[in-house]
């Protein structure tokens, strides 16, 4: 039995493409509605499932009765169903929670529909049910994947990281949560770093990327070139940035992604202060500097950010595409420039409308992690050179 599989976004289209084939199907993809319509055409398959949310500009392109236009890809059931009056069952798969387009493509005939996230076990079970079982289905299929409703890009610096890297975390992270790619972004480390992101991503090449940059530029240069790599890509949503050591979970990261994708803020960023309810709970000389250095950003910046450099923060291209474009002055607090340079492209008040920072419910200094005092005076002079640089 063949599936045709439609959906313009490759992470979602590679994890329902091996879902199936386990299953003991076989499948047919597609990225676009129009090359999804003549794959229908030429393959005949016995079932067809579509993302809801693609674009559809090819229109003018199409055999189908633009009079009765239907806009995403509710074209392919309207193809089907309306135009070829075939019976071919139909399943949709959406985040759209529009009660008017739910309720059109039923009306187009659409035999299923799932909302995102969506458990592959579930998608497996109503195939089952809509066509039958597989031939010769896997016993390796695995249990509590999901597909997010949205595909995120991460990106996760690493300078010499090797010893320290929870490899296994990262595997158990993206074989649950689907709709995630992982750009590691080796910053010039030595050999070994290199050869332990090789065999992390080895079995999770569509999950997992690595960014090879010859020499080390700190970590703002690290990110700011795999952003920019991950920007490229039309699949995902929203992108952002991790430390290596995962001193912030993936837990508190997912609720960065659940609150950017909820809201209109372009920008989420975490907060580790103690009056958000974060780890730093003594009153050590440690947490007395880091207050004043969070003291004069908030003054450079303007805003009453609590905790800029928490390296957790997920944002929209269109902000990477705005503020990541040349390298930034300093090597640590690129995350003081990127509100800089969001000032000035989106104005102080509009700025304060589309920031938004959540509280982590865990946050840990890893190792090796923690400023000594010589670098917090480094830090309160690069803050003056930024505060001049961006007047």
């Amino acid at each position: 039995m063949k599936i045709l599989i439609i959906d313009d976004q490759e992470l979602v289209l590679l994890s329902l493409e091996k879902c199936l084939v386990d299953l003991g199907y076989g499948v047919i993809c597609s990225n676009t509605i129009l090359d999804g319509i003549n794959k229908y055409d030429l393959y005949a398959p016995d079932l067809v499932i579509a993302d809801i949310n693609m674009p559809f500009s090819e229109v003018e392109n199409t055999a189908t009765d633009t009079s009765q236009h239907v806009h995403n890809g509710l074209e392919v059931a309207k193809h089907i169903k309306i135009i070829k009056k075939h019976n071919t069952p139909v399943m949709i798969l959406s985040g759209n929670t529009d009660e008017d387009i739910i309720v059109k493509g039923f009306d187009l005939g659409v035999d299923d529909y799932m909302k995102k996230p969506l458990s592959l076990s579930e998608i497996g079970a109503r195939v089952k049910r809509l066509i039958g079982v597989g031939e010769n289905q896997s016993s390796t299929t695995k249990k509590n994947q999901i597909i997010q409703n949205n595909c995120i890009g991460v990106v996760i610096p690493c300078y010499n990281e090797e010893l320290r890297l929870l490899g296994e975390d990262f595997k158990a992270f993206i074989s649950s949560n689907l709709g995630y790619h992982l750009c590691f972004v080796n910053d010039g480390s030595t050999d070994q770093t290199l050869a332990v992101l090789e065999e992390l991503r080895k079995g999770n090449e569509d999950h997992i990327s690595i960014y090879d940059c010859p020499q080390n530029g700190g970590k703002a240069e690290a990110v700011r070139l795999g952003m920019l790599h991950l920007a490229k890509q039309d699949q995902f949503d929203y992108i952002g940035f991790l430390d290596a050591d995962l001193s912030t979970d993936f837990s508190d990261f997912h609720d960065l992604v659940k609150t950017i994708s909820n809201s209109n803020f372009k920008i989420v960023s975490g907060s580790r202060m103690a009056r958000m309810g974060a780890d730093i709970t003594k009153e050590s000389a440690r947490a007395i500097i880091s207050k004043i250095i969070n003291l004069i950003i908030r003054k450079t910046i303007g805003m009453e950010f609590n905790d800029t450099q928490c390296g957790a923060k997920i944002m929209s291209k269109e902000v990477i595409e705005n503020t990541f474009q040349t390298k930034f002055l300093t090597k640590w607090l690129f995350d003081v420039e990127i509100f800089m340079r969001m000032k000035k492209i989106y104005g102080d008040q509009e700025t304060k409308k589309i920031v938004c920072e959540v509280p982590l419910k865990r946050w840990i200094h890893a190792d090796g992690s923690k400023l000594s005092f010589k670098d917090s005076l480094k830090i309160v002079f690069q803050i003056g050179q930024i505060a001049i640089h961006y007047r």
